[in-house]
């Protein structure tokens, strides 16, 4: 499954997976971005002929990244389910079944913009639902970039990307975002697209490569 980065910030390390996760190991946190379950499920009841197995795969991975962790808790920074279309009993057994398998972990959903519209997952999931920021030791998880006050955030929504190269031999990959009082995640999930970021001076960028994460020089 590849190995993660790991990056420091203070004294804080931060595994980058590229498997598009963050795992805070001081914490024993492992923190999920833009799941968007059951997104394709949602575009093929609305006529769009995209691939079935989309949040099997996605709960597949996070299986392996779980087993890579062990984390005490996993945290989604929003955005859990794409949308209420997304909000029916298959995919409710699909998703409580694998909780189910984890039942001795904690699991919380920093709210996003898509959960305020599909609503909070159902109680038999076992998700505790909150707003944000979430705080966690000196993290500020949130699903929306910001600055949080006595806090570094970490966050989603933006769905990162960089491109690297130019023309024909130019390539667009999801990345970490980091700034100097918060960072964004990439979306974990399929069919989320990437939004090409535009980095402040001082940024860090980290791009995912097939089963790398590598810093993107020259920021």
């Amino acid at each position: 499954m590849g190995a993660a980065l790991v990056v420091h910030w203070g004294e804080q390390p931060l595994w980058l997976w590229p498997q598009r996760a963050l795992y805070l190991p001081e914490q024993s946190a492992l923190l999920v971005a833009d799941a968007h379950f059951g997104k394709a499920q949602a575009f093929r009841q609305q006529g769009v002929p995209v691939p079935a197995g989309t949040t099997q795969r996605n709960l597949a991975v996070l299986d392996q990244l779980i087993s890579a962790c062990l984390p005490r808790t996993v945290v989604f920074l929003g955005d859990l389910l794409h949308a209420r279309l997304s909000n029916q009993a298959p995919l409710w057994a699909q998703v409580g079944q694998w909780r189910s398998t984890h039942a001795n972990i904690e699991m919380v959903l920093v709210r996003g913009n898509h959960d305020h519209h599909a609503g909070d997952p159902p109680a038999s999931w076992g998700i505790q639902a909150v707003g944000e920021p979430w705080h966690l030791g000196p993290w500020a998880l949130c699903h929306h970039p910001q600055e949080v006050s006595g806090a570094y955030a970490l966050s989603g929504h933006l769905h990162p990307g960089v491109r690297l190269g130019r023309g024909v031999n130019s390539l667009r990959l999801p990345c970490f975002h980091f700034g100097a009082r918060q960072a964004v995640l990439p979306a974990f999930g399929e069919f989320t697209g990437l939004h090409l970021v535009k980095p402040a001076l001082g940024d860090q960028l980290f791009a995912v490569v097939q089963d790398t994460v590598c810093a993107v020089p020259g920021v």
